[in-house]
């Protein structure tokens, strides 16, 4: 039983034969954002939703309307029908730094047509970000990417404190775990690698699915069509003779750093923030030296001289950033590499500090800032990265924070530019990450102070506060539309909307294999369906009426499903060669939109998948079996660990985002006759909050 397959007349949610392999097809570009469907029949699931109420449009309005479409389809064939031809793409990401080829290489990979465009001639060659905090870390393994970056960084366990005053020459003051058993994660350490690196595998990753990032071209303007449905243009310059280059795009990403030009194209999305008076230098070098604690991340305080950050970095490189006293802005200009070398020198006495090379230098003076608006108004360009928020270097939050706010957008803009987004879908990017950015700056501003003040009690208690945020785990979102909380409140463990999926430990049933559950899947840019309870046996008729009830013609999962399958057939995912190996096609072989899994605690011994239902026979690569707990990171069952308890005849459903964040937890007695059926409609309440079937499926 699978969802989501056209048959010969309708689209239709169901079928009984494998997975469903569409023929590469080219993809159908730049359609306008799909309205929403019309009303269903009184008495259909859907025809008890909210809905607006339309008013019936006037002659007037009807011809204004046709001549403003008229103008902009004029336009349009204008602009195609010039020499160079104006590229076309439904997502046009400028900047090709970590935030915007993660998001390009996200959408890439699901399928949508996008164009990166960036005014350097290459990739990152040294310098700038070096840290990947844990949650990143996952993000990367969840994108079958982390193995070459763990394989060429170096891991930071520990942090070390030193200091000195006129009285008291340099000495250690003690050492901290950097991640304490508390954060629960699977890498408790920080991984230093290059920004070049990280962005040198995302764009062998596009390259592999047959997009280039298009060098030499500078952002200059955007405008928006007469017609609220038809493309952005995109306006370019490139290379040294400042040719004119035209795009045509769907939505528009301004992923272009601290000075970004499309936030200035955005109305009212200005930073908003300060900066302060003192300015670092940054030196990243193979170091010739006796200090002691130099593969530690270390805190050097000098009374007299200022403060050093010590990072080890990759190729038996470490990273030094080095705190300037402030002088007149005159005197800035001065603070070249030699004198910071010097100032180096002068903090770290009596140790011995010299360089067999500098890779990099660097000088920048600190700021918090974050953009009063993340999007415009139309939720039509978006900012992300640098673009949006920025602040100091020293907490190894920038790359971090600018990649996490592409991955929570990728998987939205997926879903629009195939119609079956609300628009709360991508309103909800905006009140999510500018949350996560004023969390961000509001730490980042105590943390570079007590660095620079050199108080090593109120910098450990500082970090112990916010360790959980700074490990990523604690970036949490508050109730939206994609975030529903119950009303009622049952024992909760640590599986919460608007959290991360806490890791977890189980066995799979079909090769036995244990897995960390919330990597098994692959981030194909559909939800998570998991099914958790003790007894399948017991739970049998729920999981039976459950089935049946997502799979009728009127359950809004179905239909969604349904009309997913159309659209990756029009625009499918785009393979690529390890993908023999990976077989992406086990998670979508029952829907393109949603991946079901199954967890329970009964042995293997005393279940067979025959004994399932057909629609969670056809996700037997997604049957787990709760039963190893000693591997897990806190010692416990996944069961216990994301729900607190569960009782014997209860079956609880935990709604998992793309980006891998709770997005709603239900619990049904299974004993009740018609549990299954209200947990059918609790999950189509849920999805309806956000996701729309496209006007054309609906028809």
């Amino acid at each position: 039983m699978v969802f989501g397959t056209p048959s010969n007349d309708l689209p239709s949610g169901l079928k009984t034969e494998g997975p469903l392999q569409p023929p590469r097809q080219t993809p159908f570009f730049l359609s306008p954002s799909v309205p929403p469907p019309s009303q269903p029949p009184s008495g259909s699931p859907a025809a008890m939703a909210p809905a607006a109420v339309l008013e019936k449009p006037t002659e007037d309005q009807i011809s204004e309307d046709r001549m403003e479409t008229a103008e902009c389809v004029d336009r349009l064939s204008l602009l195609r029908s010039m020499p160079e031809a104006a590229i076309e793409c439904q997502v046009c990401v400028v900047g090709a730094g970590p935030a915007g080829l993660m998001l390009a290489t996200n959408l890439g990979r699901w399928g949508i047509k996008v164009e990166v465009v960036d005014d350097r001639a290459d990739q990152t060659p040294v310098g700038r970000a070096d840290g990947l905090q844990p949650k990143t870390i996952e993000t990367f393994r969840q994108m079958r990417l982390a193995d070459p970056l763990l394989q060429r960084g170096v891991r930071v366990y520990d942090i070390a404190f030193w200091r000195s005053t006129p009285e008291e020459p340099l000495h250690r003051l003690g050492r901290e775990v950097h991640y304490p058993p508390v954060i629960d994660v699977l890498d408790p350490y920080i991984l230093l690698v290059h920004q070049g690196m990280v962005e040198a595998l995302f764009i062998e990753d596009l390259k592999k699915r047959g997009v280039e990032v298009r060098r030499n071209h500078a952002f200059d303007s955007y405008s928006v069509c007469d017609s609220k449905g038809g493309p952005l243009q995109v306006n370019c310059r490139a290379n040294v003779t400042q040719d004119r280059k035209t795009l045509l795009t769907q939505y528009l990403v301004g992923c272009d750093g601290a000075h970004s030009k499309v936030r200035k194209s955005i109305p009212d999305a200005k930073p908003v923030g300060m900066s302060q008076s003192s300015v670092w230098g940054v030196l990243d070098g193979e170091l010739q030296t006796d200090f002691p604690d130099i593969w530690s991340k270390t805190l050097v305080y000098s009374q007299e001289h200022g403060s050093i950050l010590i990072i080890p970095r990759e190729r038996n490189m470490t990273r030094f950033y080095i705190e300037l006293k402030a002088g007149p802005k005159g005197d800035r200009n001065q603070l070249g590499q030699e004198f910071v070398m010097q100032r180096a020198k002068e903090i770290m006495a009596p140790f011995e500090v010299g360089w067999k090379y500098i890779e990099w230098f660097g000088r920048y003076q600190i700021g918090q800032r974050v953009a009063s608006r993340f999007c415009d108004n139309h939720l039509r360009a978006f900012l992300a990265g640098d673009a949006s928020h920025t602040h100091s270097p020293k907490a190894a939050q920038g790359m971090n924070t600018s990649m996490h706010d592409a991955w929570n957008l990728a998987w939205k803009l997926n879903l629009a530019s195939r119609g079956l987004a609300k628009q709360t879908l991508l309103a909800s990017y905006e009140e999510e990450r500018r949350k996560i950015a004023l969390d961000l700056v509001n730490f980042d501003y105590e943390h570079a102070n007590q660095i620079a003040g050199g108080d090593a009690v109120a910098l450990a208690e500082n970090f112990k506060t916010n360790v959980r945020f700074i490990s990523g785990i604690g970036a949490e979102y508050g109730e939206n539309a994609i975030n529903m909380v119950e009303a009622h409140s049952w024992v909760m463990g640590e599986a919460k909307p608007g959290c991360l999926l806490p890791p977890a430990k189980v066995t799979r049933y079909l090769d036995s294999n244990p897995v960390d559950i919330q990597l098994d899947i692959p981030m194909l840019g559909q939800f998570r369906i998991y099914l958790l309870m003790w007894d399948v046996h017991q739970s049998r008729i729920f999981l039976e009426t459950f089935c049946q009830a997502i799979a009728s013609p009127d359950a809004l999962v179905n239909q969604l499903s349904a009309a997913a399958s159309v659209s990756y057939a029009k625009q499918p995912r785009v393979p690529a060669p390890e993908d023999i190996y990976l077989r992406p096609e086990r998670y979508t072989a029952v829907s393109h939109l949603f991946t079901f899994g199954l967890i329970t605690t009964m042995p293997k011994s005393e279940i067979e998948v025959s004994d399932l239902p057909a629609l969670l026979q056809d996700s037997k690569w997604t049957f787990y079996l709760d039963d190893i707990p000693e591997q897990d990171t806190r010692g416990t069952l996944c069961t216990n660990k994301w729900l607190g308890s569960l009782g014997p005849g209860e079956v609880a459903i935990v709604n998992v985002r793309p980006d891998g964040y709770v997005g709603s937890i239900g619990r049904w007695d299974s004993s009740i006759d018609d549990a299954g059926e209200e947990a059918a409609k609790w999950l189509d309440t849920y999805y309806d909050r956000f996701l729309q079937v496209p006007a054309a499926a609906a028809s």
